[in-house]
């Protein structure tokens, strides 16, 4: 299927590995040219660099911290008006809330709702004025079921949904639509450092207790980044542009309501 976006620019949080560089591959795949963005500067580079190898698309690297104004406005100085934007940005740490202070609360806020509003903010209205956009945020399977040790992102990306439900119902007229990917346990760093905290919690080895947690899983396997890709892709299509303000659950069946 022609996804229908071929020299459409994106900008992509977090890109450098693990779902973000998912993305960026995916929407690369179809022709899409990159603003990517992520921390560290060598494994940012290695990436934009395999991208426009394989796909021959133009890619630009901007190093820096998406989570704060100087990252932000490295990343759009790149390209203010982007057709599509992918937020991302890692997670809070896993803890107990009674060890968190105000500051830390701020900094999960910042991280994971405050900074995709502010670049929603940044680009929206463009978007709107060309009258074609696509923002996709990667939240987390734990907006849909809480994870009682992952408090900061519970309440942080929830917030972030809030807000998105009503400004995606305004922007869908202008054939912008926001939507939001919520991953489950897909093989990345992320999930080590979460199963780990767990493991030591239960006495288990890192590897028995990531075993442990591919067999509760109904596909009986963790995702791969490859397929959140595509996942994110065909949101971002000409085709999706009937779908706004949902929050796809990709878990290989791992939630077990029915709605």
């Amino acid at each position: 299927m022609d996804m229908g976006i071929k020299g459409k620019t994106a900008l992509v949080c977090a890109a450098s590995k693990g779902l973000g560089k998912g993305c960026a591959m995916a929407l690369a795949g179809e022709g899409v040219n990159l603003v990517i963005t992520a921390r560290g500067q060598e494994a940012l580079e290695a990436t934009a660099e395999e991208i426009r190898k394989t796909y021959g698309v133009k890619v630009t690297a901007v190093a820096g911290d998406i989570t704060t104004p100087e990252g932000r406005a490295a990343a759009l100085a790149a390209h203010p008006s982007p057709d599509i934007l992918i937020n991302n940005a890692g997670g809070p740490a896993p803890g107990d809330f009674r060890n968190w202070d105000r500051d830390t609360w701020i900094k999960a806020l910042d991280a994971n709702m405050l900074t995709p509003i502010e670049l929603i903010k940044a680009t929206v209205d463009g978007m709107i004025a060309r009258k074609f956009g696509r923002i996709v945020n990667i939240t987390s399977g734990a907006v849909k079921a809480p994870i009682d040790i992952l408090g900061l992102s519970n309440g942080a990306r929830s917030g972030l949904t809030g807000f998105v439900a009503g400004l995606s119902r305004k922007t869908v007229a202008h054939n912008v639509t926001i939507n939001s990917l919520l991953p489950g346990p897909f093989d990345t760093d992320r999930l080590k450092v979460t199963v780990g905290n767990w493991a030591k919690k239960d006495g288990l080895s890192l590897d028995d207790a990531m075993e442990k947690r591919r067999k509760e899983n109904p596909a009986g396997r963790f995702g791969t980044p490859e397929e959140f890709g595509a996942a994110c892709a065909f949101l971002c299509s000409g085709h999706a542009g009937f779908i706004t303000g949902q929050n796809w659950l990709l878990d290989g069946g791992h939630y077990p309501g029915t709605f």
